[in-house]
């Protein structure tokens, strides 16, 4: 199932941006899906699901936005091995 949301947008944002609409909408679908997988509040999976993208394709948009794929810290991997 899928919804449809309508932003107002004045028509000099695109121009400024050099983005058609269709190309404005989809960069706000992963600028959004990166924001959330990067504060935690989805998973890796459902971001890539959320952005319409694969999960390799968005592992690649990760990559190039400079926001790590694991966001586990090294901490929290020592307490995994120690069992703590």
């Amino acid at each position: 199932m899928t919804t449809t949301i309508t932003f107002d947008f004045d028509t000099s944002a695109f121009g400024a941006l050099r983005l058609a609409p269709r190309e404005f909408a989809r960069e706000m679908r992963i600028a959004a899906a990166v924001q959330w997988y990067a504060q935690g509040v989805v998973s890796q999976g459902k971001a890539a699901e959320l952005a319409e993208l694969t999960r390799g394709e968005f592992l690649e948009e990760l990559h190039r936005r400079k926001v790590p794929a694991c966001q586990v810290t090294a901490d929290e991997i020592a307490d995994e091995i120690h069992g703590a």
